[in-house]
């Protein structure tokens, strides 16, 4: 994939909002010699970078104005700089558009999608971990709401003289069980009557709306085990106004932060479903791509940037793509990989939605 220093783009213009395109060149070079090296930069990693063409004092000079106006910082007095979440807001802002990953990356995504089959929640799962793979961040995808669809296909399934499965498929693809114990032992015959009745009572309506009185069957056992299914089915709709959070590669992402306190704080965020969909939620909103340190609002996650991605199907929000890691993280290459997995991912949830 082109460099970061390729992405940052030729500036026809002297002035980059409030700094001067030089240095504007110096704080593109801190911040990609940072995100690579994780060590304080030097002037004399910024001498020879595009754009700048300068003396290593000149760089010592501009790189102390950008310190004091907030784009660096001096963890050290004999150390070189680092990027403040101000100069890595200057850097994302500044990053010439959407590009493609790297060959390797694009084939490893799209092999992916092509074996990608099964269950749409399964899909989901396996999707935040590419995504970690793609980019060694903690990857979070939230799937749809399922509230909206409705019942294409429902059965039952015997499991055991007491036991069987109610099996749903939904109008968006999404395949839903729920196990239901019966009073009596009860054949393949029942089951089918009983699948049937429930198929007439079921289908074409919401899973929230399913919950209404039954046509009675006539037959004490079937009426028994629908009873049962419709209650199951009611017990699905409950929890299916949440959108369903997916979480991959938080193991990999914590080996990126050096406090062991913050990748406490990341991991338990990780851990609360609500918390992260209503925080991917809220950046979407104020209409970020791409959250730094405290623009989140999370104060546990202050050392950390988060980069989203609307899942979009047929113009429609229908979920959404997260990258969690720290502020150094590489940006071209997430924005880049959310991007490319955002749009297959909702190339794949549009084909499983029946027309």
């Amino acid at each position: 994939m082109p460099s970061v220093d390729e992405r940052w783009g030729e500036k026809s213009l002297e002035v980059v909002d409030d700094l001067d395109t030089r240095k504007a060149a110096i704080l593109n070079a801190v911040v990609t010699e940072y995100i690579g090296s994780a060590q304080p930069v030097g002037s004399q990693h910024v001498v020879d970078a595009p754009g700048v063409n300068v003396s290593s004092a000149t760089v010592r000079s501009d790189m102390a104005a950008l310190e004091r106006d907030g784009y660096l910082a001096q963890p050290h007095t004999s150390a070189g700089r680092i990027p403040t979440d101000k100069g890595y807001r200057f850097f994302v802002d500044h990053l010439t558009g959407p590009s493609d990953l790297d060959s390797g990356g694009r084939q490893q995504v799209r092999q992916f999608f092509d074996a990608a089959h099964g269950e749409i929640e399964s899909m989901l799962e396996r999707t935040s971990g590419l995504l970690a793979d793609l980019t060694d961040c903690a990857a979070m995808v939230v799937g749809p709401s399922h509230e909206s669809a409705v019942v294409r296909s429902v059965q039952l399934v015997g499991l055991g003289q007491h036991l069987a499965l109610v099996v749903v498929v939904l109008s968006d693809g999404a395949v839903q069980k729920h196990s239901i114990e019966l009073s009596d032992d009860i054949d393949d015959t029942v089951l089918a009557d009983a699948s049937t009745h429930l198929a007439a009572h079921a289908l074409g309506k919401a899973l929230t709306h399913i919950g209404g009185p039954v046509n009675p069957s006539g037959d004490k056992q079937v009426d028994a085990v629908l009873s049962a299914a419709v209650a199951a089915l009611v017990t699905m709709a409950a929890g299916d106004g949440s959108e369903q959070l997916f979480v991959g590669g938080s193991s990999r992402m914590a080996a990126a932060f050096d406090a062991v306190d913050t990748v406490r704080s990341v991991l338990t965020i990780l851990e609360q479903q609500l918390v992260v969909v209503s925080l991917l939620r809220d950046i979407i909103d104020t209409g970020l791509t791409v959250a730094i340190g405290a623009e989140h609002g999370v104060e546990p996650l202050a050392s950390c940037a988060i980069v989203v991605m609307p899942i979009s199907v047929d113009g429609a929000e229908a979920g959404t793509i997260g990258l969690i890691g720290p502020t150094r993280m590489n940006y071209p290459l997430a924005l880049s990989a959310a991007r490319m997995v955002g749009d297959q991912l909702g190339e794949r949830l549009r084909e499983a939605t029946p027309r």
